[in-house]
């Protein structure tokens, strides 16, 4: 292990035990998927990639879990589809708009297309899907809150994956600050949920940014250790890396409402298989009620 590694401290074995059993042994679960982990380097929505996440999230299915997925790629989508998808509908998405506006209209592209893929792709397990698009104030707002969680838990009861997504073309502070990874944390708080799977582009949370440093250790337990993970990755973070602090933030959250959570790598083969057979993946988030400093 690196000098940084060894700088975040280790968790209590017996507990890192304890949570990957009640991660394994989940009834309900948040995935969220990122925008790297759903298109291609030109920012195109990556078919290969949404249906390996469609596969994963069926195992899942196949055990009896319930799911609810958080996807992103909606403005990803949209500027694959209008700014770089070519003939006719090509348009320069850089032309003299304001940043957040045009990040608002390109969500209203790229949702529709990202839907469309989903429903294609889960259909070939004959598995329904529906779309929910919120913002904070759906959270915040208890007649609002309440109509959400009534419709999830119905989705839920009918066998029916809810797809989650925020609401960007009306939501601009959601835009600027945190993407979808404190969506996911509040969804998974707000529906009791027992364990939030975050994909993203690399395989975990890492004493730096592995795109960069070849040195760089993956931090396979956070618990007690959170502070010292969250000064880590804020000295190693790039604009590049930075969408891990959120990733982190989100995940310790609902680890501090006692469930689980696991910060893993969506290209790993059988990603989510893997969670729920117990076998080590990523980086494991300890509830805090079962992680001491002894």
């Amino acid at each position: 292990m690196t000098s940084e590694g060894v700088a975040v401290g280790a968790v209590d074995a017996e507990a890192v035990e304890r949570t990957r059993t009640a991660a394994a042994e989940a009834d309900r679960v948040v995935v969220k998927a990122g925008t790297n982990s759903l298109t291609d380097e030109e920012s195109r929505l990556d078919r290969v990639k949404l249906d390996k996440l469609v596969a994963d999230v069926m195992d899942l299915r196949r055990r009896g879990k319930e799911v609810v997925l958080v996807s992103s790629g909606a403005v990803g989508a949209g500027i694959g589809r209008l700014g770089n998808g070519g003939g006719s509908a090509a348009v320069d998405v850089d032309e003299g708009r304001d940043e957040i506006e045009e990040s608002q209209a390109l969500s209203t592209v790229g949702q529709s297309l990202l839907m469309r893929h989903y429903t294609q792709s889960f259909d070939r397990y004959d598995q329904p899907v529906a779309q929910i698009l919120v913002t904070g104030a759906d959270l915040d707002t208890p007649e609002r809150f309440d109509n959400f969680t009534n419709t999830v838990e119905t989705l839920l009861e009918w066998g029916v994956v809810p797809v989650i997504n925020e609401n960007d073309a009306v939501a601009t502070d959601e835009l600027r600050i945190g993407d979808n990874d404190m969506l996911s944390a509040s969804v998974a708080i707000a529906l009791g949920v027992d364990l939030l799977v975050t994909l993203t582009d690399v395989d975990g949370v890492y004493t730096g940014n592995p795109k960069r440093d070849a040195d760089a250790a993956l931090i396979e337990a956070v618990g007690a250790n959170y502070d010292a993970v969250r000064e880590l990755i804020g000295e190693s973070t790039t604009s590049e890396f930075g969408g891990i602090q959120t990733k982190v933030e989100g995940a310790r959250d609902v680890a501090e409402h006692g469930a689980p959570a696991v910060i893993a790598g969506s290209a790993t083969r059988d990603v989510l298989e893997r969670i729920a057979a117990g076998k080590p993946t990523g980086t494991l988030f300890v509830p805090t009620a079962g992680e001491t400093n002894e």
